[in-house]
């Protein structure tokens, strides 16, 4: 792949591949070594004739495989994250904070599947050919997301 390819990749679709890093690990450090390897894989493939989604995809499904690398490694080497030291936590707007910390307390993979739909924009069938499962899981894991972050934030049954 060309550099100018490369920098096009980063430029456009480098968002959503450090929105679901930052998803999936739950730290910035993390999702900053992901979105390094991602492109840095993304360089060494022959991807000059892939079209913008099928890049696009590779990205998202790569990021997921290298959280799941972290996540691995994470289990038989844990570690203090610098986001756990409260001094060092930046201010945000109230009402997100809360909704994107009961998001982060979702198991993972109710979290991955809430964070392609909504932040990403995916569809329920694209979000399955990303993870690799069908579509009718996907739509099981939002559901129960749903209803455990109303759980989590205390909703009505109407709401």
């Amino acid at each position: 792949m060309t550099e100018q390819a490369l920098c096009n990749a980063m430029r456009l679709h480098g968002g959503a591949v450090y929105r679901l890093a930052l998803c999936r690990t739950q730290n910035a450090a993390d999702a900053e070594d992901v979105y390094q390897d991602v492109f840095l894989r993304l360089f060494q493939q022959d991807a000059a004739d892939w079209d913008g989604e099928r890049t696009r995809a590779w990205l998202l499904r790569t990021a997921v495989n290298r959280c799941a690398d972290i996540h691995r490694f994470r289990l038989r080497r844990p570690v203090l994250a610098l986001e756990d030291i409260p001094e060092l936590a930046r201010p945000v707007d109230e009402v997100a904070a809360e909704l994107w910390d009961a998001v982060a307390r979702l198991p993972e993979k109710l979290r991955t599947a809430v964070h392609l739909y909504y932040a990403e924009g995916y569809a329920t069938e694209e979000i399955a050919a990303l993870l690799g499962v069908p579509p009718a899981t996907v739509r099981t894991r939002l559901r129960r997301a749903r209803l455990k972050l109303k759980d989590l934030l205390g909703g009505n049954e109407d709401e």
